[in-house]
């Protein structure tokens, strides 16, 4: 792994900065996903959230109920529309979308969450963890 790291939205006009570990790397099939992903689920990296800086620029932000009944605020680049990252319920951590880093190509993902929102035409590698729902005792990462 490799820490710290960086990343943004495809125009510039946000980057943060990640100054730990992930905590975990999951695919996540949850509807939510899908919507912000446009796809069959997003790739989330799940990091502290005292680790996660932004460093330039500043996103919109849209909240959701999360299926604990608490918001999930979903963080996005209003010039481009790129999906940033999202800030579950608890303030523990943050979740960055993979494909915002600017070199995601050492990320290992662990599994699947929300497996039973997947889509029928979805990729779920069945020598993976995977969960119905999210896993117990996990801080709400949707």
């Amino acid at each position: 792994m490799v820490a710290p790291f960086e990343g943004g939205c495809r125009c510039g006009a946000v980057r943060y900065e990640v100054s730990a570990e992930p905590i975990a790397v999951m695919d996540c099939h949850c509807r939510d996903c899908q919507y912000a992903s446009g796809g069959s689920h997003t790739t989330a990296v799940v990091v502290p959230a005292a680790a996660f800086k932004l460093t330039k620029g500043t996103p919109r932000r849209f909240s959701v109920k999360g299926d604990s009944g608490t918001d999930v605020t979903r963080a996005f680049c209003e010039t481009c529309g790129t999906p940033l990252f999202s800030e579950p319920p608890g303030g523990a951590i943050w979740v960055v979308k993979a494909g915002t880093l600017d070199d995601p190509s050492w990320l290992k993902v662990g599994g699947a969450i929300y497996v039973k929102s997947a889509q029928p035409w979805a990729h779920i590698d069945p020598n993976k963890l995977m969960f119905d729902h999210m896993p117990p005792g996990a801080p709400g990462v949707q």
